[in-house]
């Protein structure tokens, strides 16, 4: 059950990911492999880009993390806040949410495919029609050294003509620190603080 909650989560590509997985970047994260976070990141980073997708603009999870001073990150003032930086910690992403890319899901499966022939290991495919008026989305799972990789592409073509795209890797063992209670606290439906 806290596998498959983390993983619709993680799937998701809302902007709720945003804010839960703010710090995007840096950070040493790391399996005993010597395969961190920030090696993950640069695999993705760099996957992405010779794919053609565009850059992200979103602060944190796909952004460098602000350097200068006039954007210090806020204190976390509740129990949910403090949950969501230790999960930051154990995660590396991307994501894109924009106007329509030409060729986005072609872009999405180079990317996959290159994130492959770099020793992740692609499970099984997953495809869906969502509406009458042409929105799909694919994703598919990765995984590598101890880190799991959620890739989904959603082509909204209904009330909104948009793309998101996103590639989400978290450590599993890092993962494995938070108990069912943490769980649902961060993603459960309830809003608790």
């Amino acid at each position: 059950m806290q596998g498959r909650r983390w993983a619709a989560v993680v799937a998701g590509a809302g902007a709720a990911a945003v804010t839960l997985f703010g710090a995007g970047a840096g950070g040493a994260g790391g399996s005993g492999s010597g395969f961190g976070r920030e090696a993950a990141r640069a695999e993705i980073v760099a996957a992405v880009a010779a794919a053609g997708l565009p850059e992200s603009e979103l602060p944190g999870l796909g952004a460098p993390e602000p350097t200068d001073s006039a954007s210090p990150r806020p204190t976390p003032s509740t129990e949910r806040e403090r949950l969501e930086l230790r999960v930051a910690a154990c995660a590396a992403a991307w994501q894109y949410m924009g106007p329509v890319v030409d060729g986005a899901r072609g872009k999405f499966d180079a990317t996959v495919a290159t994130l492959a022939r770099e020793g992740w290991a692609a499970g099984k495919r997953h495809e869906e029609k969502l509406d009458d008026k042409g929105s799909t989305t694919a994703a598919v799972t990765l995984k590598r050294n101890g880190w799991t990789l959620m890739a989904r592409h959603t082509a909204g073509r209904a009330a909104m003509t948009m793309d998101a795209v996103t590639f989400h890797a978290t450590e599993d063992a890092c993962m494995r620190q938070f108990g069912e209670r943490e769980m649902e606290l961060l993603f459960g439906d309830g809003e608790q603080g």
